[in-house]
């Protein structure tokens, strides 16, 4: 796992730009504390944080290779999981290695195949080549958009990066956010290449995108595709658990420690103990963590989202399973911390506005960091199985609209609420919104003879592994990162994604309840309790010193009348919320607090240049 960057400039000779170049890199070093490495040659530059997982004296890059019509460069992030059995095609085919790290499969394999290379590729990645025997760059990201990558077209070139702080730190990119940027912030629906930040892009998951001296072309070589599926029940279920126990075997493999995140729900619990029996195979132990916050298991007050508190079950799971076990518990005044939302912030290039929840998985991560490097994580089973409300929700079914939209509006309120009126008229995001459904549906297939109400499920499905789950993928890729933690997403894996995607619902959710297919395929390693425990989403803390310490720091906010954060946020409205007499309770009301101290520390850090008309 690292941190790359680079500039390409068809008009300039790079290796005078030294100095420019290592500005981009170093944004990049806590995605890569391990060493760094860059790569200047004519009109490209590439530079490279380097986060050490496999072969840590040999995986050095940028890594090249001179062919006799000229050299091929490289600089990866991420991990390919299958690149032993790569390696030794390759080797077949009459290659040569001298490390045993992934990348050096990749660079082979792109002299081999060409940007055909992606379709070969199971993993978690982010890639740029100079072909100098073409004068251009390929760029290629995973089939799931599992690690980020952003793009800055020039008059001459492109700049890159794996964060938009590596591309901002290039004088040729302004940090400047338009109406159409503060839209995307403030709508929760992922925008496929929308990059926040004005004149910069993502590559699109399971897309190349190659830049020469004629400019920019794309090629998508991977997206979810409906197909019929003809297994009965049983064969379902043996399939997913055959994949499962494969994934989680290829996503064990590290020279570094490893260990697991542990919520005590079905799908972290599901991963840990699948870990848990292969690696007991070999004599190993597990280690797992979890979240948790002071007097929150014995103080925890249910509500329609969080129906039980997480320790017990993590606990059974750690007792089952025989993990190593932590816990890692929070106070309020850790998760309130402005220093903390900074460094968040920071991560994260944007005012991502989910508070405490923010706050809680950095510094979860920060903890763990001092005793692994990677760690195994159950995001996106839900996305894939089918495990949230709104996908039993009649409302959200039946809707119009971005079906997490329905449940989030229901019990957090509209997170625009916060922002000034007028810019909230001109900004028209409820028109936004039903652009981007028009456009998210658009292309979705109908399998033949699939009736309305599967095809209504397939839609929420499709929806949420191409836009719900890239938001979440990318807080904690940026999370884990920050503190050079590097995070595995087995549910993920492209092969589980396709075949669970065209199970019909009516399988899906065969016994009535969520995530039917891995709760049954999953049942002989999960203990009892959370078998049959109900769907819980991430934790977020009820002490009431939180929401008050939120308040305070509103307070100091609003004694800076010339903030640049008023130009955007409704002062009126934050005045009521703070000076409140009673604590602040109702979710709408503390999203509100936390959203408007994240644009306010976005703001004093990154001092972009905010488009309001």
């Amino acid at each position: 796992m690292c941190g790359i960057t680079g500039w390409i400039s068809f008009d300039r000779d790079l290796r005078y730009e030294a100095a420019t170049l290592d500005a981009m890199t170093e944004t990049m070093a806590c995605r890569g504390p391990d060493d760094r490495g860059a790569w200047v040659q004519g009109p490209a530059a590439l530079g490279h944080r380097r986060l050490a997982i496999i072969d840590l004296p040999g995986g050095r890059q940028p890594m090249s290779a001179d062919t006799p019509h000229g050299t091929v460069a490289l600089v990866y992030s991420g991990e390919t999981y299958n690149f032993t059995e790569l390696r030794r095609e390759l080797i077949g085919r009459g290659h040569r290695f001298t490390t045993d790290s992934d990348t050096e499969v990749v660079l082979r394999g792109y002299l081999e195949w060409g940007d055909r290379i992606a379709e070969r590729l199971n993993g978690m990645y982010a890639f740029a080549v100079w072909d100098g025997r073409q004068d251009k760059l390929v760029m290629i990201r995973d089939r799931m958009g599992i690690k980020p990558f952003y793009y800055y077209p020039t008059p001459d070139g492109v700049l890159f990066g794996s964060e938009p702080k590596a591309i901002l730190a290039n004088p040729l990119a302004p940090a400047r956010v338009t109406l159409d940027g503060l839209r995307e912030l403030f709508t929760m629906i992922k925008t496929p290449g929308h990059a926040v930040w004005d004149g910069m892009a993502e590559v699109e998951p399971g897309t190349v995108v190659t830049v020469d001296r004629s400019g920019l072309s794309h090629r998508v070589y991977w997206e979810l595709e409906t197909r019929p599926h003809s297994d009965d029940r049983d064969t379902t279920v043996a399939t997913v658990r055959s994949l499962l126990d494969d994934i989680v075997r290829r996503q064990l493999v590290a020279d570094v420690p490893r260990c697991t995140l542990l919520s005590g729900g079905l799908d972290s619990s599901a991963m840990t103990a699948i870990a848990a029996r292969q690696l007991g195979e070999r004599g190993e132990k597990v280690r797992s963590f979890a979240v948790d916050f002071v007097g929150q298991a014995d103080a925890f007050v249910a509500d329609e989202l969080r129906g039980t508190p997480d320790t017990p079950f993590v606990h059974d799971v750690a007792r089952t399973a025989h993990t190593e076990h932590q816990d890692i518990v929070l106070d309020a005044q850790a998760l309130a911390d402005p220093d903390v939302r900074a460094k968040v912030i920071r991560a994260r290039d944007l005012p991502a506005g989910m508070g405490d929840m923010d706050a809680s998985l950095y510094l979860l991560f920060r903890a763990i960091r001092d005793q692994s490097t990677v760690a195994l994580s159950g995001e996106s089973a839900d996305e894939v199985f089918g495990g949230y409300l709104q996908f039993f929700d009649e409302e959200a079914r039946r809707g119009t609209t971005f079906p997490w939209l329905v449940r989030f509006g229901r019990h957090f309120g509209e997170d625009a609420e916060v922002l000034r009126p007028d810019l909230l008229a001109a900004l028209d995001l409820n028109g936004y919104v039903a652009d981007g459904y028009r456009t998210a549906v658009q292309g979705i297939q109908r399998l033949d003879g699939e009736s309305d109400f599967e095809y209504r499920m397939r839609r929420i499905s499709h929806l949420h592994l191409t836009r719900f789950v890239r938001v979440l993928l990318d807080r904690k890729d940026r999370a884990s990162m920050a503190v050079g933690l590097e995070v595995r997403v087995p549910f993920c894996d492209h092969r589980l994604v396709e075949y669970v995607y065209n199970a019909p619902w009516a399988l899906k959710s065969f016994d009535g309840r969520e995530k039917s297919l891995l709760r049954e395929a999953t049942a002989d390693v999960l203990p009892q309790s959370v078998y049959d425990r109900v769907k819980s989403p991430y934790p977020s803390t009820q002490d009431p010193k939180y929401a008050a310490a939120l308040q305070d720091q509103a307070k100091d906010l609003l004694a800076q009348p010339a903030h640049p954060v008023f130009d955007v946020v409704d002062r009126d409205r934050l005045h009521r919320v703070a000076h409140r007499d009673a604590p602040v309770n109702t979710q709408p009301e503390r999203r509100g607090l936390e959203r408007t101290l994240d644009l306010a520390q976005w703001l004093d850090i990154y001092r972009p240049d905010v488009r309001t008309a």
